[in-house]
């Protein structure tokens, strides 16, 4: 087994020689054979053992087991001790995921501040089938199917080529100790189901189970290259990025036959998982959203945008009279001038005389009124002249008001205000400019 994991690595891991390497050892069968391979094929490595304290005294024996081990083998190790529970309760959790962000965030913090170049942990083939399955029995996209990589960042499984029974022949033949964890026998979780019962099964009914299962994966994997790369290409034709925003042309979505599989190829990552609400969106009315932790989808006529959710909507900004430019939220220049060019939707010349200050910029507010220049002073609500303009919700939203004592002066690159005008008795002009 050490010589094939040597070809392993040369072929398919070389990245990992004259690496300092970090093991996550847990004290059973799977992480104590890991160590042993590293160890006798003299990689620079260290230890880091987390103890979850979820088994009482026997938690604490796995600790003392592997601390001995590091001690006698002159190995560097690192400990920590979590109160699982207490995580899990606090941040309402399974037991399961509270554990796993806990470790894992050690891990990565082990990673920087001990300079250790990857993480290994003792993942291999039936870990890969029984993640497998468990996705299988709860619905998964293609990605679900494809199984545990070998890498995820600075995350390696070098064993995830190597069965169970592989690992434990290993041991028994190389006189590998280990430590059996007493929750391993309990049907209290899935994966355990799974392992007791279904794939012994499976076993039974194909003994070269392993085998086909492999080849499976290998072909599902592929398959997704293929489905990521088909998606790249559709998406340069659909998407326009404007900004921190992406526009999703609708015409030209709905002409693709399983547009849903694109949009959930494109949309993914960014933490949506109402999927049946945005495969509606496509024919809802204008106006309607899908919401994520941090962004949203919104149908605006002919497309879809996605956009970051802007946490600063609330937010004013105060402007005094010595101010000559702001760069937040907008880049702006204030100017006095002595005579007045063409005004446009980046340039208004207003009466400096009418302004009190601090002027302060902020974002729409429900019956926000004003009096659009030309209309001779009449009202109008900022509302409807957003429904005027045809923004879309997104760009209403980030649309800027400029006000005086509680009086919009500017809906900023749309409309000045009549009442800020500047007329020919005008004696100060305040020139404000959007750059």
């Amino acid at each position: 087994m050490k010589n094939i994991l040597q070809n392993h690595i040369d072929n398919e891991i070389p990245y990992l020689k004259k690496k300092k390497l970090l093991l996550a050892v847990s004290g059973g069968l799977d992480s104590m054979v890991l160590l042993r391979l590293f160890q006798e094929l003299q990689y620079d490595i260290a230890i880091a053992h987390c103890n979850f304290q979820l088994r009482g005294m026997e938690s604490f024996g796995d600790q003392k087991f592997i601390q001995d081990y590091a001690d006698a083998n002159r190995i560097p190790i690192f400990v920590t001790q979590f109160d699982t529970q207490a995580f899990a309760k606090d941040y309402k959790l399974s037991t399961q995921v509270a554990a796993r962000e806990l470790r894992y965030n050690w891990f990565y913090e082990l990673l920087e501040t001990e300079k250790f170049d990857y993480l290994l942990t003792a993942h291999h083939a039936d870990d890969n089938l029984e993640t497998f399955l468990i996705n299988l029995t709860r619905g998964t996209g293609l990605e679900g199917l494809t199984g545990i990589p070998v890498q995820n960042n600075r995350v390696v499984r070098p064993l995830l080529f190597f069965s169970r029974q592989e690992i434990e022949n290993y041991a028994i033949a190389n006189a590998v100790e280990w430590r059996e964890d007493s929750s391993n026998a309990s049907d209290k979780y899935v994966r355990n189901k799974i392992r007791h019962h279904l794939i012994p099964v499976l076993k039974e009914l194909n003994p070269n189970f392993m085998s086909s299962f492999h080849n499976t994966e290998r072909y599902l994997q592929e398959s997704l290259a293929m489905v990521e790369d088909a998606a790249i290409m559709v998406y340069q034709q659909v998407a326009n990025e404007v900004g921190d925003q992406i526009h999703f042309d609708l015409n030209q979505l709905m002409k693709l036959p399983n547009y849903q599989s694109y949009l959930y190829q494109w949309l993914k990552e960014f933490g949506f998982t109402a999927w049946d609400d945005i495969y509606d969106l496509v024919n809802s009315q204008s106006g309607k959203q899908v919401f994520a932790a941090d962004f949203r989808l919104l149908k605006d006529r002919d497309s879809l945008i996605l956009s970051p959710i802007d946490e600063t909507e609330e937010v004013e900004f105060l402007i005094d009279e010595s101010t000559k430019e702001i760069k937040i939220p907008l880049k702006m220049a204030f100017s006095k001038v002595t005579a007045i060019s063409v005004a446009s939707n980046t340039v208004i010349f207003v009466d400096a005389d009418q302004l009190v200050y601090p002027l302060v910029l902020r974002k729409w507010k429900t019956g926000d009124v004003f009096s659009p220049f030309g209309m001779g002073g009449k009202s109008k609500k900022v509302s409807k002249l957003y429904k005027d303009e045809k923004l879309s919700l997104i760009e209403k939203e980030n649309t800027w008001l400029l006000c005086s004592n509680n009086q919009i002066v500017w809906v900023i690159g749309i409309r000045a205000d009549e009442r800020f005008r500047t007329i020919n008795s005008t004696k100060n002009i305040l020139k404000i400019e959007l750059i």
